[in-house]
């Protein structure tokens, strides 16, 4: 299949704006210079003319931008498809799970909220190609964080978050001010 080499620049970029999708849209692999949305727009056109499920494989380390990839490739069906007006797409596939986020992302020395899985996001479209919903699934928890940080990193947010919460009358039956394991 075809791949793709990208690169996390840790800023924002004008190659990703809504023109350059209409750019990339309707257009041949190779007619373009390489970009996520030429990929999007492969697999979305052989999803309508072969009428077959397809799927993007985005990978890479910690801080390489694979979850910015997808929001992108997220943003292109959106667009392409006709669901653009609902704001941020992408946005409510990736945060229709915030307690896995909490639970699954941790502070590593790239990043301060990196997930520490891998998700799985599946995107239905109807027969007119819009976007009718996602789910997103997820896999490989780095078991290893909670019991051992690299130096500068932190376990998952949700120890930080539940040791916070300590003092709360409706946390004190969970005796969490009895862990000391965990660096600030």
């Amino acid at each position: 299949g075809i791949v793709l080499v990208a690169i996390n620049p840790y800023e924002q970029l004008p190659i990703y704006e809504q023109d350059v999708i209409y750019a990339y849209s309707g257009q041949n692999m190779g007619d373009m210079d390489p970009h996520i949305f030429a990929v999007a727009e492969e697999a979305y056109k052989q999803m309508a003319r072969d009428e077959k499920n397809q799927s993007i494989i985005v990978s890479g380390e910690s801080g390489a931008g694979k979850t910015v990839s997808a929001k992108y490739a997220m943003r292109f069906f959106a667009t392409v498809g006709g669901s653009a007006s609902e704001t941020n797409i992408e946005a409510k596939v990736l945060a229709s799970s915030p307690i896995m986020e909490a639970i699954g992302n941790a502070k590593t020395t790239r990043n301060d909220n990196s997930s520490r899985f891998g998700k799985y996001i599946q995107i239905g479209f109807d027969k007119r190609y819009h976007i009718i919903g996602a789910n997103m699934r997820t896999y490989l928890l780095e078991k290893s964080r909670v019991v051992f940080q690299a130096e500068d990193e932190r376990n998952y947010h949700i120890f930080y978050q539940l040791c916070a919460s300590a003092s709360l009358p409706e946390f004190k039956d969970l005796g969490l001010s009895k862990y000391f394991y965990l660096p600030m």
